[in-house]
């Protein structure tokens, strides 16, 4: 083999060496398809709320009968309206019975139990989507009702509900306490709650004010009072939740449903 005839051949393999590198390195910076399906899965939130099926509006037992009215939400997210629709059946199991001996017309309306579930969709944030769920109960004889409004908070990635616990930062429950207590002072005090009794709620929602609690009938005030809300303001966040269920200033508030 003669020296013209090398050099072209030690030519040729340089080229191939480097098209098999130049393939390797695009090959390492594209997202491979897996990566992109999962960042695709994430959905935006569909949802109204309609009436529950396959459940009596009228129950009648040995103490008496109750009138149901439950509703719950219909999204494009199958295991969220599956959660919702156990959540009810649990909480009203009678409703579900299908033995019925009476017709409403047959029993006097005056006389009548009142228990009403209704959920609603408020919004999403990126993977954080949040609902309520609001319960009534009347019982015959009673001065008033009593109802519960219970925030449902869902991380759409881990497809699961968000405990306090799970969106706050590692160590910072003393100072999240001492932080709610400062930003709700004057109402505290006139309701003569001392920092000491003050005790984090895992009933809470997320929008672009900030971090808001929520307090159970009668546990800080009288009935007329409702559910206290606390909240602590969007600027004292960063310290408290971790990155990801951190609001947006751009975000619109949640409407009350």
């Amino acid at each position: 083999m003669n020296a013209q005839a090398l050099k072209i051949i030690l030519m040729m393999s340089t080229l191939g060496l480097g098209s098999v590198t130049l393939m390797g390195c695009q090959q390492e910076s594209e997202p491979s398809t897996e990566s992109v399906q999962n960042e695709a899965v994430l959905p935006l939130i569909q949802a109204h709320t309609e009436k529950v099926t396959g459940v009596q509006s009228l129950s009648c037992e040995k103490e008496g009968c109750t009138r149901y009215d439950l509703q719950s939400v219909k999204t494009n997210v199958d295991w969220i309206d599956q959660y919702f629709y156990d959540r009810i059946k649990r909480a009203e199991p009678v409703a579900f019975k299908v033995n019925q001996a009476k017709q409403e017309s047959e029993v006097d309306v005056n006389s009548l139990d009142q228990r009403n579930i209704r959920v609603g969709y408020l919004g999403q944030q990126a993977n954080l989507a949040t609902f309520v769920m609001k319960s009534y109960q009347f019982k015959t004889g009673s001065e008033f009702g009593m109802y519960h409004h219970e925030y449902v908070n869902f991380d759409l990635t881990q497809k699961k509900r968000l405990a306090l616990e799970d969106i706050l930062k590692k160590g910072v429950d003393a100072k999240l306490l001492d932080q709610l207590y400062d930003a709700n002072m004057l109402w505290l005090q006139a309701h003569d709650i001392e920092k000491a009794q003050l005790k984090l709620s895992d009933n809470f929602y997320i929008n672009a004010q900030g971090l808001v609690l929520v307090y159970p009938l009668y546990e800080m005030a009288d009935y007329t009072t409702g559910m206290p809300e606390l909240k602590i303001p969007h600027d004292q966040l960063a310290a408290l939740l971790k990155p990801e269920y951190l609001p947006n200033l751009a975000q619109q508030e949640m409407p009350k449903p």
